[in-house]
Protein backbone atom coordinates (compact mmCIF):
# COMPACT_ATOMS: atom_id res chain seq x y z
CA UNK A 1 0.00 0.00 0.00
CA UNK A 2 1.20 3.11 -1.15
CA UNK A 3 2.49 5.42 1.79
CA UNK A 4 0.36 9.23 1.66
CA UNK A 5 2.25 12.09 -0.20
CA UNK A 6 2.23 13.71 3.40
CA UNK A 7 3.96 11.61 5.39
CA UNK A 8 5.99 8.14 5.72
CA UNK A 9 5.84 5.98 8.58
CA UNK A 10 8.21 3.50 9.79
CA UNK A 11 7.61 0.79 12.47
CA UNK A 12 10.26 -1.22 14.44
CA UNK A 13 8.35 -4.00 13.40
CA UNK A 14 9.32 -3.90 9.88
CA UNK A 15 13.37 -3.78 10.61
CA UNK A 16 15.12 -7.08 11.16
CA UNK A 17 17.99 -7.12 13.91
CA UNK A 18 21.87 -8.48 13.07
CA UNK A 19 25.01 -8.98 15.28
CA UNK A 20 25.83 -4.84 14.78
CA UNK A 21 22.40 -3.46 15.06
CA UNK A 22 18.90 -2.95 13.10
CA UNK A 23 18.68 -3.75 9.10
CA UNK A 24 15.84 -2.47 7.20
CA UNK A 25 12.83 -4.44 6.01
CA UNK A 26 13.66 -3.51 1.84
CA UNK A 27 10.13 -3.02 0.89
CA UNK A 28 8.67 -0.66 3.60
CA UNK A 29 12.26 1.38 3.30
CA UNK A 30 11.49 1.72 -0.61
CA UNK A 31 7.89 2.73 0.07
CA UNK A 32 9.48 5.43 2.53
CA UNK A 33 11.77 6.22 -0.02
CA UNK A 34 9.57 6.96 -2.78
CA UNK A 35 7.23 9.04 -0.46
CA UNK A 36 9.73 11.08 0.86
CA UNK A 37 11.55 11.89 -3.09
CA UNK A 38 8.30 12.24 -4.14
CA UNK A 39 8.66 15.94 -4.37
CA UNK A 40 12.37 15.63 -5.11
CA UNK A 41 14.87 12.99 -5.47
CA UNK A 42 17.76 15.48 -3.68
CA UNK A 43 15.35 17.08 -0.80
CA UNK A 44 16.09 16.73 2.34
CA UNK A 45 13.02 14.52 2.99
CA UNK A 46 14.71 11.80 0.87
CA UNK A 47 17.59 12.12 3.02
CA UNK A 48 15.83 11.53 6.07
CA UNK A 49 14.52 8.49 4.64
CA UNK A 50 17.86 7.00 3.86
CA UNK A 51 18.80 7.69 7.78
CA UNK A 52 16.58 5.83 8.71
CA UNK A 53 16.92 3.27 6.21
CA UNK A 54 20.20 2.77 7.28
CA UNK A 55 20.48 3.75 10.93
CA UNK A 56 22.33 0.85 13.53
CA UNK A 57 20.08 0.82 17.03
CA UNK A 58 20.28 -1.41 19.55
CA UNK A 59 16.88 -3.82 19.84
CA UNK A 60 16.11 -3.61 23.23
CA UNK A 61 15.97 0.29 23.20
CA UNK A 62 13.62 1.18 20.50
CA UNK A 63 10.48 2.04 21.08
CA UNK A 64 6.87 -0.28 19.78
CA UNK A 65 5.27 3.56 19.09
CA UNK A 66 5.33 4.42 14.67
CA UNK A 67 8.29 7.31 13.95
CA UNK A 68 6.75 9.91 12.16
CA UNK A 69 7.81 12.36 9.94
CA UNK A 70 5.99 15.27 8.57
CA UNK A 71 6.33 17.20 4.90
CA UNK A 72 5.84 20.85 5.30
CA UNK A 73 6.57 23.90 2.49
CA UNK A 74 9.79 22.44 1.18
CA UNK A 75 11.24 21.36 4.40
CA UNK A 76 11.29 18.51 6.70
CA UNK A 77 10.79 18.45 10.52
CA UNK A 78 11.02 15.63 12.87
CA UNK A 79 8.17 15.45 15.54
CA UNK A 80 8.91 14.50 18.86
CA UNK A 81 6.19 11.43 19.26
CA UNK A 82 4.74 10.20 22.64
CA UNK A 83 7.91 7.96 22.95
CA UNK A 84 10.75 9.94 21.27
CA UNK A 85 12.67 9.18 24.79
CA UNK A 86 11.76 5.87 25.04
CA UNK A 87 15.33 4.50 24.05
CA UNK A 88 17.00 6.90 26.15
CA UNK A 89 14.99 6.29 28.83
CA UNK A 90 15.36 2.44 28.72
CA UNK A 91 19.40 3.66 28.09
CA UNK A 92 19.00 5.69 31.69
CA UNK A 93 17.41 2.53 33.13
CA UNK A 94 20.41 -0.03 32.33
CA UNK A 95 23.09 2.88 33.61
CA UNK A 96 21.18 2.89 37.28
CA UNK A 97 21.18 -1.25 37.11
CA UNK A 98 25.02 -0.95 36.01
CA UNK A 99 25.92 1.21 38.84
CA UNK A 100 24.09 -0.60 41.35
CA UNK A 101 25.72 -3.79 40.06
CA UNK A 102 29.22 -2.32 40.57
CA UNK A 103 28.18 -1.00 43.89
CA UNK A 104 27.43 -4.27 45.47
CA UNK A 105 30.60 -5.84 43.76
CA UNK A 106 32.61 -3.77 45.32
CA UNK A 107 30.89 -3.17 48.77
CA UNK A 108 33.36 -3.99 51.46
CA UNK A 109 36.07 -4.21 49.37
CA UNK A 110 39.26 -1.42 50.06
CA UNK A 111 39.75 0.47 46.86
CA UNK A 112 41.96 2.78 45.35
CA UNK A 113 39.39 5.15 44.91
CA UNK A 114 38.61 4.94 48.62
CA UNK A 115 42.56 5.07 49.69
CA UNK A 116 44.60 6.77 47.51
CA UNK A 117 42.88 9.46 45.66
CA UNK A 118 43.30 13.26 46.10
CA UNK A 119 41.39 14.04 49.34
CA UNK A 120 37.75 16.05 48.58
CA UNK A 121 37.72 17.26 51.81
CA UNK A 122 40.60 18.91 52.78
CA UNK A 123 41.25 22.33 55.42
CA UNK A 124 43.17 25.39 54.47
CA UNK A 125 45.24 24.68 57.77
CA UNK A 126 45.91 20.97 56.15
CA UNK A 127 47.13 22.50 53.27
CA UNK A 128 49.24 24.60 54.60
CA UNK A 129 50.76 21.89 57.25
CA UNK A 130 51.39 19.94 53.47
CA UNK A 131 53.12 22.73 52.09
CA UNK A 132 55.37 23.02 55.86
CA UNK A 133 56.42 19.47 55.71
CA UNK A 134 57.92 19.96 51.73
CA UNK A 135 60.04 23.19 53.03
CA UNK A 136 60.95 21.38 56.35
CA UNK A 137 62.01 18.67 54.26
CA UNK A 138 64.42 21.08 52.18
CA UNK A 139 65.48 22.31 55.40
CA UNK A 140 66.48 20.10 56.97
CA UNK A 141 68.52 18.94 54.03
CA UNK A 142 70.23 22.10 53.97
CA UNK A 143 71.01 21.34 57.31
CA UNK A 144 73.11 18.00 56.39
CA UNK A 145 74.46 20.03 54.36
CA UNK A 146 72.97 18.29 51.31
CA UNK A 147 71.51 18.88 47.74
CA UNK A 148 67.72 19.67 49.04
CA UNK A 149 65.55 17.45 46.19
CA UNK A 150 61.62 17.07 45.65
CA UNK A 151 60.45 13.79 44.68
CA UNK A 152 57.49 14.20 42.19
CA UNK A 153 54.85 11.37 40.61
CA UNK A 154 55.38 10.64 36.99
CA UNK A 155 52.27 11.53 35.72
CA UNK A 156 53.27 10.58 32.44
CA UNK A 157 53.99 7.11 32.32
CA UNK A 158 51.43 4.48 31.37
CA UNK A 159 53.07 1.76 33.54
CA UNK A 160 51.67 4.36 36.61
CA UNK A 161 48.28 3.71 35.67
CA UNK A 162 45.63 1.10 35.68
CA UNK A 163 41.94 1.03 34.04
CA UNK A 164 38.68 -0.06 35.60
CA UNK A 165 35.27 0.06 33.92
CA UNK A 166 33.91 2.00 37.03
CA UNK A 167 36.66 4.75 37.24
CA UNK A 168 38.47 5.17 34.18
CA UNK A 169 42.50 5.56 34.10
CA UNK A 170 43.62 5.92 37.37
CA UNK A 171 47.36 6.27 39.02
CA UNK A 172 47.95 3.34 41.02
CA UNK A 173 48.78 3.90 45.31
CA UNK A 174 52.45 2.29 44.73
CA UNK A 175 53.98 4.40 41.04
CA UNK A 176 57.45 5.16 40.11
CA UNK A 177 58.67 8.52 41.19
CA UNK A 178 61.05 11.27 39.77
CA UNK A 179 63.65 13.79 41.59
CA UNK A 180 64.08 17.33 41.05
CA UNK A 181 67.66 18.24 42.58
CA UNK A 182 68.29 21.50 43.33
CA UNK A 183 72.69 20.44 42.32
CA UNK A 184 71.48 19.21 38.79
CA UNK A 185 71.75 21.85 36.02
CA UNK A 186 68.85 20.44 34.17
CA UNK A 187 66.26 20.88 36.89
CA UNK A 188 67.74 23.61 39.47
CA UNK A 189 65.69 26.20 37.60
CA UNK A 190 62.15 23.72 37.86
CA UNK A 191 63.38 23.02 41.87
CA UNK A 192 62.88 27.13 42.30
CA UNK A 193 59.97 27.52 40.71
CA UNK A 194 58.26 24.67 42.14
CA UNK A 195 59.31 26.37 45.52
CA UNK A 196 58.01 29.99 44.14
CA UNK A 197 54.91 28.61 43.36
CA UNK A 198 54.54 26.98 46.91
CA UNK A 199 55.15 29.75 48.10
CA UNK A 200 52.58 32.07 46.24
CA UNK A 201 50.10 28.78 47.20
CA UNK A 202 50.83 29.12 50.95
CA UNK A 203 50.44 33.11 50.77
CA UNK A 204 47.05 33.05 48.51
CA UNK A 205 45.51 29.87 51.35
CA UNK A 206 46.63 31.79 54.32
CA UNK A 207 44.67 34.70 52.97
CA UNK A 208 41.79 32.96 51.50
CA UNK A 209 42.35 34.73 48.24
CA UNK A 210 42.21 33.11 44.60
CA UNK A 211 44.20 32.94 41.48
CA UNK A 212 43.97 31.75 38.38
CA UNK A 213 47.18 30.03 36.66
CA UNK A 214 47.31 32.59 34.32
CA UNK A 215 47.54 35.05 37.26
CA UNK A 216 50.09 33.15 38.18
CA UNK A 217 52.33 32.88 35.05
CA UNK A 218 52.13 37.16 34.69
CA UNK A 219 53.23 37.27 37.63
CA UNK A 220 56.69 36.67 36.34
CA UNK A 221 57.07 36.19 32.69
CA UNK A 222 60.39 35.81 31.98
CA UNK A 223 60.77 33.70 35.40
CA UNK A 224 58.29 31.10 34.54
CA UNK A 225 58.95 31.62 30.42
CA UNK A 226 55.63 29.91 29.34
CA UNK A 227 51.97 29.30 30.81
CA UNK A 228 52.51 25.39 30.24
CA UNK A 229 55.29 25.62 32.49
CA UNK A 230 53.35 26.98 35.39
CA UNK A 231 50.44 24.43 34.31
CA UNK A 232 52.59 21.41 34.84
CA UNK A 233 53.68 22.53 37.86
CA UNK A 234 50.47 23.53 39.53
CA UNK A 235 49.73 19.71 38.34
CA UNK A 236 52.66 18.40 39.96
CA UNK A 237 52.37 20.10 43.47
CA UNK A 238 48.79 18.88 43.63
CA UNK A 239 49.40 15.44 42.96
CA UNK A 240 52.92 15.95 45.06
CA UNK A 241 50.31 17.01 47.90
CA UNK A 242 47.36 14.42 47.21
CA UNK A 243 45.52 17.86 47.79
CA UNK A 244 43.10 19.27 44.79
CA UNK A 245 43.86 21.88 43.01
CA UNK A 246 40.88 24.10 44.06
CA UNK A 247 42.22 23.65 48.14
CA UNK A 248 44.92 25.22 46.53
CA UNK A 249 43.34 28.41 45.78
CA UNK A 250 44.43 28.01 41.87
CA UNK A 251 41.52 28.45 39.72
CA UNK A 252 41.58 27.45 36.14
CA UNK A 253 40.19 29.85 33.37
CA UNK A 254 37.47 28.50 31.69
CA UNK A 255 36.95 27.85 27.92
CA UNK A 256 34.06 25.42 28.11
CA UNK A 257 30.24 26.58 27.31
CA UNK A 258 26.92 24.71 28.38
CA UNK A 259 22.94 25.68 27.12
CA UNK A 260 19.74 24.12 27.76
CA UNK A 261 17.85 22.93 30.83
CA UNK A 262 19.75 23.59 33.72
CA UNK A 263 19.49 26.25 36.61
CA UNK A 264 22.18 26.55 39.31
CA UNK A 265 23.62 29.35 42.08
CA UNK A 266 27.52 30.12 42.09
CA UNK A 267 29.22 29.90 45.27
CA UNK A 268 28.95 33.84 45.92
CA UNK A 269 24.78 33.60 45.52
CA UNK A 270 24.48 34.27 41.82
CA UNK A 271 21.59 32.13 40.25
CA UNK A 272 22.51 31.29 36.83
CA UNK A 273 19.89 30.28 33.58
CA UNK A 274 21.39 28.04 31.01
CA UNK A 275 17.75 27.92 29.51
CA UNK A 276 17.91 30.56 26.91
CA UNK A 277 17.94 28.60 23.68
CA UNK A 278 20.27 31.34 21.71
CA UNK A 279 22.89 31.80 23.67
CA UNK A 280 25.28 29.69 25.71
CA UNK A 281 26.39 30.40 29.50
CA UNK A 282 29.96 30.19 29.99
CA UNK A 283 31.58 27.33 32.44
CA UNK A 284 31.64 28.58 36.20
CA UNK A 285 35.93 28.68 36.90
CA UNK A 286 34.68 27.75 40.04
CA UNK A 287 32.44 24.44 39.46
CA UNK A 288 33.36 23.10 43.01
CA UNK A 289 31.23 25.77 44.35
CA UNK A 290 27.81 25.27 41.91
CA UNK A 291 25.45 24.37 44.12
CA UNK A 292 21.32 23.80 43.70
CA UNK A 293 21.78 22.28 40.87
CA UNK A 294 18.06 21.89 39.05
CA UNK A 295 17.51 20.01 35.29
CA UNK A 296 14.42 18.00 33.63
CA UNK A 297 17.33 17.21 31.00
CA UNK A 298 16.44 13.92 29.84
CA UNK A 299 20.22 13.32 28.42
CA UNK A 300 23.38 15.62 27.83
CA UNK A 301 25.40 16.00 25.08
CA UNK A 302 28.93 16.56 24.77
CA UNK A 303 30.02 18.82 21.44
CA UNK A 304 33.62 18.50 20.59
CA UNK A 305 33.99 21.57 18.78
CA UNK A 306 32.88 25.36 19.24
CA UNK A 307 31.62 25.68 15.82
CA UNK A 308 29.12 22.77 15.74
CA UNK A 309 27.77 23.95 19.37
CA UNK A 310 26.90 27.28 18.11
CA UNK A 311 25.22 25.72 14.73
CA UNK A 312 23.02 23.49 17.35
CA UNK A 313 22.16 26.94 19.10
CA UNK A 314 21.55 28.70 15.59
CA UNK A 315 19.09 25.70 15.44
CA UNK A 316 17.49 25.68 18.42
CA UNK A 317 18.37 22.10 18.97
CA UNK A 318 17.98 22.37 22.85
CA UNK A 319 14.09 23.82 22.26
CA UNK A 320 13.40 21.61 19.69
CA UNK A 321 14.76 18.13 21.35
CA UNK A 322 13.81 19.95 24.88
CA UNK A 323 14.40 19.22 27.85
CA UNK A 324 18.22 18.86 27.22
CA UNK A 325 21.76 20.04 28.15
CA UNK A 326 24.75 20.86 25.48
CA UNK A 327 28.08 21.37 26.15
CA UNK A 328 30.98 22.23 24.70
CA UNK A 329 35.08 22.14 25.58
CA UNK A 330 35.81 23.80 22.45
CA UNK A 331 38.13 20.87 21.55
CA UNK A 332 40.78 19.31 23.92
CA UNK A 333 38.47 19.84 27.57
CA UNK A 334 39.78 22.11 29.95
CA UNK A 335 39.79 20.74 33.82
CA UNK A 336 36.48 23.27 34.35
CA UNK A 337 34.53 21.87 32.11
CA UNK A 338 35.54 18.22 32.42
CA UNK A 339 34.47 18.68 36.11
CA UNK A 340 31.33 20.50 35.30
CA UNK A 341 30.12 17.09 33.51
CA UNK A 342 31.21 14.98 36.08
CA UNK A 343 29.21 17.54 38.16
CA UNK A 344 26.04 17.04 36.18
CA UNK A 345 26.44 13.14 36.22
CA UNK A 346 26.84 12.82 39.45
CA UNK A 347 23.70 14.95 40.27
CA UNK A 348 21.22 13.65 37.82
CA UNK A 349 22.44 9.85 36.64
CA UNK A 350 21.04 10.55 33.10
CA UNK A 351 22.76 10.05 29.55
CA UNK A 352 25.34 11.39 28.37
CA UNK A 353 26.73 11.21 24.81
CA UNK A 354 29.22 12.83 22.80
CA UNK A 355 29.73 14.25 19.49
CA UNK A 356 32.75 13.88 18.16
CA UNK A 357 34.87 14.07 14.32
CA UNK A 358 35.07 10.64 13.27
CA UNK A 359 39.46 11.34 13.42
CA UNK A 360 41.86 10.26 15.89
CA UNK A 361 41.63 13.23 17.24
CA UNK A 362 38.43 13.34 18.08
CA UNK A 363 38.39 10.05 19.50
CA UNK A 364 40.72 11.16 21.98
CA UNK A 365 39.08 13.75 23.10
CA UNK A 366 35.67 11.81 24.00
CA UNK A 367 38.43 9.32 25.72
CA UNK A 368 39.37 11.91 27.83
CA UNK A 369 35.85 12.86 29.37
CA UNK A 370 35.13 8.97 29.41
CA UNK A 371 37.94 7.60 30.60
CA UNK A 372 40.43 10.58 31.69
CA UNK A 373 44.17 11.54 30.34
CA UNK A 374 47.29 10.25 31.85
CA UNK A 375 48.37 13.29 33.22
CA UNK A 376 45.55 14.33 35.37
CA UNK A 377 44.83 10.37 36.06
CA UNK A 378 45.45 11.29 39.86
CA UNK A 379 42.76 13.39 40.04
CA UNK A 380 40.44 11.14 37.83
CA UNK A 381 37.58 10.43 40.78
CA UNK A 382 36.68 14.05 39.88
CA UNK A 383 36.97 13.85 36.21
CA UNK A 384 35.87 10.84 34.29
CA UNK A 385 32.31 9.91 33.21
CA UNK A 386 32.89 6.08 32.31
CA UNK A 387 28.90 6.33 31.13
CA UNK A 388 29.42 8.01 28.86
CA UNK A 389 28.34 7.10 25.18
CA UNK A 390 29.82 7.66 21.66
CA UNK A 391 26.68 8.93 19.74
CA UNK A 392 28.55 9.85 16.35
CA UNK A 393 30.13 10.74 14.14
CA UNK A 394 30.75 7.22 13.33
CA UNK A 395 33.35 5.96 11.02
CA UNK A 396 30.66 3.33 9.91
CA UNK A 397 28.37 6.61 9.41
CA UNK A 398 30.00 7.54 6.70
CA UNK A 399 29.34 4.12 4.92
CA UNK A 400 26.02 3.78 5.91
CA UNK A 401 25.29 7.48 4.78
CA UNK A 402 27.13 7.49 1.29
CA UNK A 403 28.44 10.79 2.80
CA UNK A 404 30.56 11.64 -1.33
CA UNK A 405 34.20 11.43 -0.93
CA UNK A 406 35.21 15.22 -2.00
CA UNK A 407 34.01 15.93 1.60
CA UNK A 408 36.14 12.86 3.24
CA UNK A 409 40.21 13.82 4.62
CA UNK A 410 42.64 11.09 3.91
CA UNK A 411 44.79 10.07 7.11
CA UNK A 412 47.91 12.06 7.68
CA UNK A 413 51.46 9.81 8.89
CA UNK A 414 50.41 11.51 12.11
CA UNK A 415 46.69 10.79 12.40
CA UNK A 416 48.11 6.85 11.52
CA UNK A 417 50.28 6.63 14.27
CA UNK A 418 47.81 8.62 16.87
CA UNK A 419 44.96 5.77 15.83
CA UNK A 420 47.45 3.41 16.19
CA UNK A 421 48.36 4.55 19.26
CA UNK A 422 44.65 4.45 20.58
CA UNK A 423 43.97 0.90 19.95
CA UNK A 424 46.55 0.21 22.25
CA UNK A 425 44.94 2.28 25.07
CA UNK A 426 43.76 -0.46 28.36
CA UNK A 427 39.98 0.55 27.87
CA UNK A 428 39.81 -0.48 23.93
CA UNK A 429 39.68 -3.58 25.11
CA UNK A 430 36.20 -3.94 26.71
CA UNK A 431 35.05 -1.57 23.71
CA UNK A 432 34.83 -4.05 21.09
CA UNK A 433 32.15 -1.73 18.82
CA UNK A 434 34.83 1.13 19.40
CA UNK A 435 37.39 -0.98 17.98
CA UNK A 436 35.75 -1.85 15.09
CA UNK A 437 35.31 1.59 14.29
CA UNK A 438 38.53 2.14 14.66
CA UNK A 439 39.81 -0.94 12.06
CA UNK A 440 37.05 0.87 10.07
CA UNK A 441 39.07 4.02 9.56
CA UNK A 442 42.11 2.62 9.76
CA UNK A 443 41.38 0.23 6.81
CA UNK A 444 39.96 3.33 4.44
CA UNK A 445 42.83 5.83 5.47
CA UNK A 446 39.67 8.60 5.66
CA UNK A 447 38.20 10.63 7.94
CA UNK A 448 35.37 13.52 8.44
CA UNK A 449 34.13 16.24 10.16
CA UNK A 450 31.33 16.85 12.09
CA UNK A 451 30.39 19.50 8.93
CA UNK A 452 30.81 16.94 6.17
CA UNK A 453 26.99 16.07 7.02
CA UNK A 454 26.15 19.45 5.38
CA UNK A 455 27.20 17.62 2.31
CA UNK A 456 23.73 16.04 2.42
CA UNK A 457 21.87 19.12 3.59
CA UNK A 458 22.58 22.40 5.49
CA UNK A 459 20.47 21.07 8.72
CA UNK A 460 20.95 17.27 8.00
CA UNK A 461 22.81 17.32 11.86
CA UNK A 462 19.99 19.07 13.81
CA UNK A 463 16.85 18.04 11.75
CA UNK A 464 17.85 13.92 11.00
CA UNK A 465 21.47 12.76 12.20
CA UNK A 466 21.00 13.69 15.74
CA UNK A 467 17.44 13.35 16.05
CA UNK A 468 17.09 9.55 15.05
CA UNK A 469 20.17 8.42 16.74
CA UNK A 470 18.77 9.40 19.85
CA UNK A 471 15.13 8.19 19.02
CA UNK A 472 16.74 4.53 17.77
CA UNK A 473 19.69 4.36 20.47
CA UNK A 474 22.14 4.70 17.88
CA UNK A 475 25.18 4.89 20.33
CA UNK A 476 27.96 2.76 21.25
Amino acid sequence: MMLPLHAAVVSPEALRCNVHGWKPNVKLAACCTIAFQRKSPTSRESLAARFLVSQTTNLECVSKKLVVFEIREGMSSFRICKDFFSAIDHHKVALMYSMSEMEDSEKGEETYEKTDLLQDRITSSQVLVAIENVILEVVASLSRNEAPCLTLFNRSNWGNVEFTDSLGLHMIPCCTTRKVRSDCPKSAHRFALILKILSMIYKMVQKNTYATKRDIYYTDVQLFGTQSVVDNIVNDISCMLKIPRRSLHVLSTSKGCIAGDLCYSEEDGTKINCSCYSTAVLVSSNVHGIKNMTSNAKFILIVEKDATFQRLLDDEFCKKLSPCIIITGKGVPDLNTRLLIRKLWDTFHIPIFTLVDADPHGIEIMCIYKYGSLSMSFEAHSLTVPAIRWIGILPSDIVRLNIPKDVLIPLTPLDEKKLASLQTRPYIACQPLWKKEMELMTASKMKAEIQALTSLSSDYLTRVYLPNKLQFGGWI
